[in-house]
């Protein structure tokens, strides 16, 4: 039976973020996710996670001024210290809040960053911070964004991040497969996910277009993600995706596929 998580940054978003775990555990969901955990402090998650029941997936490292329009900082030369800076206080949340794997977003090349000192720069940054989550038994995991909703992002096809996994060299170090962002720049989805299989650590779903709840948009789900559970993936689904009505009204749509999560 596939799993299948919350992303409280993405839904429940008619009440505080705070509020959300509890909300989302009444929806039926035992797990959530979310993509940055850093404006709160970790003993408030952790008492509305704790008080919830719910456990905790996912987050994302820092990613530089997400409200300035940044979207990560890992391939930016400039940054190192700040990224690695980034890495300790990722781990200290997630030590607290028991969460087991981290996303890191590559991120915007500068303008005058040519793109292979992008890539090596964030090779060594996947290579520090893999070995400082492998010594806490955690698992880091890089994924490809579409650049139509982030241009210029370095990361943007899966086969790119195959290629860092090869180049990085560090057993930790997995794929987050986001259908979405798979969807708008290459598609393939089943014979991608079949391929990649064995090194997708975590993966998320949206709908296409408008980044909606599946049903809405363009991707067969319900044949997908049977396919899905029939090659075998046993880790979490992240629902990371804007709902088009409010989250509650939007979940019918996970009855065939989990017992744990209403409709």
């Amino acid at each position: 039976m596939l799993q299948f998580a919350a992303n409280l940054s993405l839904l429940f978003t008619d009440r505080p973020f705070l509020d959300r775990f509890a909300a989302a555990a009444r929806a039926g969901f035992r797990a959530v996710e979310f993509q940055f955990p850093y404006a709160w402090r970790a003993e408030d998650i952790a008492e509305r996670q704790a008080a919830a029941g719910v456990e905790l997936v996912l987050h994302n490292l820092p990613a530089g001024n997400w409200e300035a329009g940044e979207r990560g900082i890992a391939c930016h030369p400039d940054r190192v210290e700040e990224f690695r800076d980034g890495v300790g206080r990722a781990l200290a949340y997630a030590r607290r809040l028991g969460c087991p794997r981290l996303n890191c977003l590559a991120g915007v090349p500068p303008a005058q960053v040519s793109a292979e000192d992008a890539r090596q720069t964030l090779v060594a940054n996947l290579r520090f911070a893999a070995r400082a989550l492998a010594a806490e038994g955690r698992q880091l995991l890089i994924e490809s964004i579409n650049t139509w909703d982030v241009p210029g992002f370095l990361v943007s096809r899966s086969r790119e991040a195959l290629a860092l996994l090869e180049a990085v060299g560090e057993p930790n170090l997995a794929i987050q497969y986001d259908i979405y962002h798979a969807q708008r720049m290459e598609g393939e989805l089943a014979q991608t996910l079949a391929a990649l299989l064995p090194r997708i650590g975590h993966i998320q779903l949206a709908d296409n277009p408008g980044r909606h709840e599946p049903g809405t948009g363009e991707i067969n789900f319900p044949w997908l993600l049977r396919y899905l559970d029939g090659l075998g993936y046993v880790g979490w689904i992240g629902c990371e995706y804007h709902p088009a009505a409010t989250t509650e009204a939007g979940l019918g749509w996970l009855q065939p596929f989990s017992a744990d999560a209403a409709g």
